[in-house]
């Protein structure tokens, strides 16, 4: 069993910054891919920014130049350093990772999910 604890959200003033963090444990032997989706009140959840185990990055258009994803393989871990935040980054955030266990199963695991508002 693997599970991710996200931590970092909360209100801020738009102009401002917040770092995303997230922390996989358990059954794990090794993780490709990582990254950050998010799902805004009545919209469907989209892709923010992805790294895969070599450390390529990719970004939805709407956050390219303020929004920075990082991993650090030797904690398990994924960030997400937001910038320059905007009302319409409200939402909440996702981390999602794919990961071969110990026992050789390929999963896609989620986080519970953060919150992020950021007011005008």
């Amino acid at each position: 069993q693997v599970q991710l604890v996200e931590s970092g959200g909360g209100l801020v003033q738009a102009g401002g910054s917040l770092r995303l963090s997230c922390a996989a444990s358990g059954s794990i032997s090794s993780i490709n891919a990582m990254g950050w989706y998010r799902q805004a009140p009545g919209k469907q959840r989209e892709l923010v920014a992805g790294i895969t185990l070599g450390g390529s990055t990719q970004y939805a258009e709407s956050v390219k130049g303020r929004f920075t994803i990082s991993r650090d393989n030797a904690k398990n871990a994924v960030y997400l350093q937001m910038n320059s935040l905007k009302p319409e980054d409200t939402a909440v955030y996702y981390c999602q990772i794919a990961v071969m266990t110990m026992t050789h199963r390929y999963q896609e695991v989620w986080g519970q999910g953060t919150l992020v508002t950021v007011s005008p």
